[in-house]
Parts: C-alpha cells; structure tokens; sequence
C-alpha cells in the first residue's frame, strides 16, 4: 500500500514534537505526520517577530504549523532554542498540560551549515566553530531528549526519531570535517543506545537521514528554485538523484504509523530504504535513493543512475 496521499489518519490521536521545524526536513515531516492525523508541536527560533542568525523571515514555525493544520493535522508552532534546557522544559510542560501525552519525538535540530568548511584538518578550524557544531548537532539533542523522554515513555510505543545526514553504514567513510563528523555520526548512536533503553517500555528510537536534499538552503546554494532544479545537475552529478523535503517527511509518517515499527529499534535509516518499505515516492513520483548509488560508485561499480530514481 502506497502512503504518498494518505487516505485515512492512522496517527489521530497521537501527539508529536518536531524540534527543528522551521523549514526543511523538519517542516516536512511535520506537516506529513499532520496529513496523517496528528496534533503535531512545532518548534524553533525563527518566528515572524524574531530571525535567528541563520533563519530567514520566509520560514518561521508559525508557518509551518499553518501548512500542518492544512493538511489535516493540528499544528501547534511554540518558540523554542533547544541549547536552553529551560525552554524546552516549557515546551514539554505545555504538551503534557495540553494532552497528557507524548507519542513521537522528532529531534531535527542542526543550523550549523554556516559553520562548514570541508576539506580542512581538525587543527585548522577555530575550535569555537568546531564545538558550535558539536552543540547544534549533539548537545542541542540530548537536552531534547532528557528533558521529553519522561513524558514519551509515560505510554508504551513511543517513537524518538533522531534526523542526521548519513547512515551508520555510509557515515563509515571520511566526512571531510572532524567535528561534523561527530555532529552527524552522535545522533547516529543516540538512536541506537535510546533504542537499547527504551525496548524495556515499549519505545523504539532510529536515525534518519535525507538523501541529497533540495531544502531552502541547498537550492539557493545552487541558484535554482524546486520547479527547476535539474538545470543545476551539470554542477555536482549527484543532484540528479536529490530529493525534496516531501520524501523524507513521507518516510517518516510512515514508520510512525507502522504497528511495528519497533522492528527499526536502534537502526540508522534513509529516506530511500523507507520508500521502498513503506512504498511512498517524492512530490514528482519518483523513488531517489543517493545513498545506495554513492555506496555502489564507492565500490568501484559503474551503477546507472536511472537505476536509482
């Protein structure tokens, strides 16, 4: 069964936390567990009255829980810096007031793409710069979830979904910075010890990450917009198998409705290993899956990239 367009709302009823959802993976996946039914509490930094450093007045969380509500979920946007372990304890506190209850914890947190040099030593970064990553990446995720797990394990079947870049398997091979390295592999291993922890109270925690992903930034990095992106493939041949938020948020829908989810306990997994699961396709139809293609090209194979669209 394809979930592209739900037509019934597995998640009503449920009650979900996406930190870190002004725009990109996190709104999409917010605004897809909407479409399947759930109140879904949206939080980050940017809102309509105040910017953060690297937010911009066109994606706030206002927004998107607007785009959640119309698509049939309840979106709830709440201002929230997950590095400030006193707003996320508001933010907890208003859901269990509100609902009693928390059933899915997505921590998609990052910001710090700004902060990125590839290709350097870990002696040549400023380590201020470096350690900013390690906050935004690491830090600004254990504060989410020491400070919202008391609430999600008080039901059975919780779902904490950490949102990275990589897999366990392909986040093997050198990322090009130290400190990204560990901001993007630590949510890898969060999913994995989280899940060893929670299988005592019926939860399960997986990582998830996006293949080559058209978020707001990368398309501006790219001088495209989401009608044209295929004019910039001839820039870096791996766009030509990117996806859209949609993808990724489907993927993750779909596995929090999944009755068993919990086989995923502990595992890290792509947007394109829970397409071809759970069925689901990107906003155009198609089925990206860059990571298997990066992994055959790796290799020393010659995969044909139609064979992975």
């Amino acid at each position: 069964m394809t979930t592209d367009t739900p037509t019934s709302t597995p998640l009503t009823g449920k009650v979900a936390l996406v930190a870190g959802a002004t725009r990109g993976a996190g709104r999409a996946i917010a605004v897809q567990l909407g479409a399947a039914g759930a109140t879904v509490y949206v939080t980050g930094r940017t809102t309509r009255e105040r910017v953060s450093e690297v937010g911009r007045s066109t994606e706030t969380i206002e927004e998107t829980a607007e785009l959640v509500t119309a698509a049939g979920g309840e979106g709830i946007a709440v201002p929230a810096d997950h590095l400030e372990p006193e707003q996320v304890r508001a933010v907890v506190g208003r859901i269990d007031r509100d609902h009693g209850r928390l059933d899915i914890l997505v921590n998609d947190i990052w910001g710090g793409n700004h902060l990125l040099d590839f290709d350097t030593r870990m002696w040549d970064v400023e380590l201020s710069r470096g350690l900013r990553m390690i906050e935004l990446g690491v830090k600004s995720h254990i504060i989410t979830s020491s400070i919202a797990l008391p609430l999600l394990v008080r039901r059975p079947g919780g779902l904490v979904v950490e949102v990275t870049d990589g897999t366990a398997e392909t986040n093997k091979r050198f990322r090009e910075n130290f400190y990204y390295d560990l901001a993007k592999n630590g949510p890898i291993r969060m999913a994995f010890v989280l899940g060893e922890e929670l299988k005592s109270v019926g939860g399960t925690a997986v990582s998830v990450t996006p293949g080559f992903l058209r978020s707001e930034e990368m398309l501006d990095i790219f001088g495209v917009t989401e009608e044209t992106w295929r004019d910039a493939t001839d820039k870096q041949s791996h766009w030509a198998l990117s996806e859209s938020p949609v993808y990724v948020g489907r993927g993750v829908a779909a596995l929090a409705a999944d009755p068993e989810r919990a086989r995923w306990n502990g595992q890290s997994l792509s947007s394109g290993q829970l397409a071809k699961v759970y069925g689901v396709t990107d906003a155009d139809g198609s089925r990206p899956d860059v990571w298997t293609y990066m992994a055959e090209e790796a290799a020393g194979a010659d995969p044909s990239m139609a064979d992975y669209r």
